[in-house]
């Protein structure tokens, strides 16, 4: 087990020469041994911040990044031994696997010995140990991905970064390999921080999410806090798929032109509420929270999504694995799930 190593980041912006700011300042405390997700779409921060903590870019004047409280903002990359796994690999061409995962242990001097120790041990981790003799352009991409893997933790890295790592990888090999980098990072007990768009990646791996906008921090939270509490409507919008209803809270209710939802909080006045597709069931027309008519249904295999039109202009998404053969034009009564209604605090950062 490789002993993890806290993160830091305190008041981290960055403005590039052509006066781009690239990121807001930030402030952020990653526990040893935690793996904390950075998500966003592209151009919001977040590759940038993971650049400050390996040390390939600078904050400015005034940020600090700290290991164990250790101040390493003007070490450079070469000194701070933290691992890279990058979306492209970055392997060696002219080296077989078995060379690529010493590469950094050689670098470091470290003895002949325990270099073979150690690319045995990497090779048995990742379940390569038959392909150390391969060229890189002999393999497939999941297994350049293991190797690439390899080579980043080979060398005991006090941080493990990895930035878009699966990205280029079909969705069936992502999957699988989702579960193994998760698996290995448990085992391991190592820092890591990842970088991604993909939402289904961040709420897999991460013990923490920060969701990034615009260069600054939307949220930061547990996977389940990320998608079930969402703090703007940003988060709401950009995490999985949510409806949204406007209207009137009163007597405990919510009053919507679909029918009258129930509130359990505090609250009054005009509303926008927010809940998820599989927070709604269905039930008999007349009966339950709202009303509607099917507008489209789509098999999916596992769960049906279904469009439904209810009163004025509300329109919801509701997902059930119910085998019930929805027809367009069907009246249903929908239920909504206690206690999933949620209004977000703000709009996006």
């Amino acid at each position: 087990m490789i002993a993890g190593t806290a993160v830091s980041l305190i008041e981290c912006a960055k403005t590039f020469a052509d006066g781009t700011r690239a990121l807001w300042p930030l402030s952020l405390e990653i526990e040893d041994g935690e793996t904390v997700v950075f998500l966003g779409p592209s151009g919001c921060g977040k590759t940038t911040t993971l650049r400050i903590i390996a040390g390939l870019e600078s904050p400015d004047p005034g940020g600090r990044v700290l290991f164990n409280g250790e101040d390493v903002t003007q070490v450079p990359i070469e000194l701070r031994n933290v691992g890279m796994v990058f979306q492209s690999y970055a392997l060696f061409p002219n080296m077989n696997v078995e060379q690529n995962v010493a590469y950094g242990l050689k670098v470091r001097k470290v003895s002949g010995e325990e270099i073979a120790r150690r690319v045995r041990e990497m090779l048995e981790m990742m379940d390569i140990v038959e392909l150390k003799d391969r060229e890189i352009d002999q393999l497939s991409g999941g297994q350049r991905q293991r190797v690439a893997l390899a080579r980043a933790i080979a060398v005991q890295p006090r941080v493990l970064l990895l930035d878009e790592p699966l990205t280029a990888l079909d969705a069936l090999l992502r999957e699988r390999l989702r579960v193994d980098i998760d698996a290995l990072l448990r085992r391991l007990g190592i820092t890591a921080i990842y970088v991604t768009h993909d939402q289904a990646e961040a709420m897999a791996l991460g013990d923490r999410i920060v969701v990034m906008s615009h260069g600054r921090v939307a949220q930061v939270g547990t996977p389940r806090q990320i998608y079930y509490q969402p703090s703007n409507r940003f988060v709401a919008d950009f995490i999985g798929t949510m409806n949204r209803v406007r209207g009137v809270i009163s007597n405990g209710v919510v009053r919507t032109a679909a029918g009258a939802i129930p509130w359990s909080k505090e609250g009054a006045g005009e509303v926008e509420v927010l809940f998820r597709p599989e927070n709604l069931t269905f039930t008999d027309p007349g009966e339950g929270h709202l009303a509607g008519v099917v507008e489209a249904a789509f098999f999916l295999g596992d769960r049906t999504r279904i469009i439904v039109r209810g009163g004025g202009d509300t329109v919801l998404v509701v997902e059930t694995s119910d085998r019930h053969e929805f027809t367009q034009g069907e009246n249903v009564g929908l239920v909504v799930g206690p206690d999933t209604l949620t209004i977000p605090d703000g709009e996006a950062p």
